[in-house]
């Protein structure tokens, strides 16, 4: 895994030059955010994992937006414990006037979702998790040292941060999102480090839903990531119910090493559900300028169903498996539960 500065992606360049990096303090908090798409609809709210920003999830902006949806990619603002996040998230969504969101989250960032919308039912529509868990208890058993945390020196955070994304070769695709994320970590304060693990290793677990098992997919990767796989097989077994969208490879960060597979199945979760799109009135860029454009490229296809090429393993279970490139792991994930990337 390199950890030296890497020239950034061209399609991340041109994300930059065109959508804003929104700051607003809430309280004692500070929200960083971007904001794209048409503002008459629910938004897709991306949450990021333990090792992300904002900024992973520009692939999906850039190219779920352009189907008529609004898309919000968020940092995690410094809380430390999951009441306060649940009271921040709320308070940001009320600033922005939203009052219905769809919910995707990746590790850490999917089982923020699910404590969101065990808390608040009534504003969350749908949701999408991918390689999550329900409880902590885990994390906060691998991690004694946690009461510290605060004191900890930012370069032996990221240190640790950055000993749980998997060392060794890797596919180009998969090589290059860990890049990515780590030139993310880099940009970290002490406090967002530490107040992230504070999140990870706090004991708790989600409790029931009201949501229905239907509005939920739950879309993991196949070969590996640092959520042990026992721990993404209870959230299956909790919601029976959900759609299953199974990517062959991926590695941590699914949505910049496989954009394509990731941002379709978005795609469908938000069809499916009744997720709202304005074809004629696209891409706002922010919350007050008007900067928008039509897009004719609207695939078709209500349902995962519709994907050519993909298997049907049950009426509940419903895995997709997009026929990606690439190897095919053996989905084991970490054996060392000490963090969520």
């Amino acid at each position: 895994m390199k950890t030296g500065v890497s020239q950034a992606p061209g399609d991340y360049v041109y994300f930059k030059s065109q959508v804003p990096l929104h700051k607003i303090s809430i309280g004692d908090k500070q929200w960083k955010y971007y904001d794209f798409g048409p503002k008459s609809v629910p938004p897709l709210i991306c949450i990021p994992g333990i090792a992300g920003t904002a900024d992973v999830y520009y692939k999906q902006i850039l190219s779920v937006s352009k189907k008529g949806y609004r898309v919000i990619s968020v940092d995690i603002p410094r809380v430390w414990n999951h009441v306060a996040w649940v009271h921040s998230f709320e308070k940001f969504l009320d600033t922005l006037s939203i009052y219905h969101i769809h919910l995707y989250g990746t590790s850490l960032g999917g089982f923020l979702a699910l404590i969101f919308a065990q808390h608040r039912p009534r504003l969350v529509k749908s949701l999408v998790l991918s390689n999550t868990f329900l409880e902590t208890h885990k994390f906060a058993a691998a991690m004694p040292w946690s009461p510290i945390v605060n004191w900890t020196p930012a370069f032996l955070l990221k240190r640790y941060f950055l000993s749980g994304i998997r060392d060794g070769s890797h596919e180009p695709f998969i090589a290059d999102s860990i890049d990515f994320v780590v030139c993310q970590v880099e940009t970290l304060s002490s406090d967002d480090l530490s107040s992230r693990l504070k999140l990870n290793v706090n004991v708790a677990s989600v409790g029931s839903l009201l949501l229905s098992d239907s509005f939920i997919t739950i879309m993991d990767t196949n070969d590996y990531c640092a959520v042990p796989q026992q721990l993404k097989d209870q959230v299956s077994e909790r919601f029976p119910g959900a759609r299953r969208a199974i990517l062959k490879t991926g590695g941590d960060f699914p949505f910049l090493s496989r954009p394509d597979e990731v941002n379709l199945y978005l795609q469908l979760h938000l069809r499916r559900v009744g997720g709202e799109a304005q074809l004629d009135n696209l891409l706002g860029t922010s919350n007050d300028d008007g900067a928008e454009q039509s897009n004719n490229d609207n695939n078709g296809g209500n349902n995962f169903g519709n994907l050519p090429g993909q298997r049907n393993d049950g009426a509940n279970d419903s895995a997709y498996q997009p026929g990606s490139s690439g190897q095919n792991g053996d989905n084991n994930g970490f054996t060392v539960n000490k963090l969520s990337i």
